[in-house]
């Protein structure tokens, strides 16, 4: 069962809202890959705000996902994509279904 997950916000800046719907879309792939990552969303509200939500069985797992391919990414083209650093929240999950 999950009990750890990440709730990344992420709002871009003026003109790029569609490399940033791209960006989340491509990492996909890279979240199936990883062996740890039990779900992974990318989603948007609003015209500017994005994010990623995935859980994990494990506190280890959301490490690993931490210091992947995804992270990495993000952090290269933030500056290009992005208005404001990312938000990262470390969730504790009290009930899955």
């Amino acid at each position: 069962m999950e009990k750890y997950a990440l709730l990344g916000r992420l709002e871009a800046k003026p003109g790029k809202e569609n490399e940033v719907a791209a960006f989340i879309k491509n990492a996909l792939p890279i979240a199936i890959g990883e062996q740890e990552t039990v779900k992974w969303y990318g989603w948007q509200i609003g015209p500017s705000t994005f994010g990623i939500f995935d859980t994990f069985e494990s506190e280890e797992g959301r490490q690993a996902h931490l210091a992947g391919q995804i992270a990495a990414e993000l952090t290269k083209h933030a500056g290009d994509l992005l208005s404001q650093d990312p938000v990262i929240e470390f969730l504790n999950l009290l009930a899955v279904k």
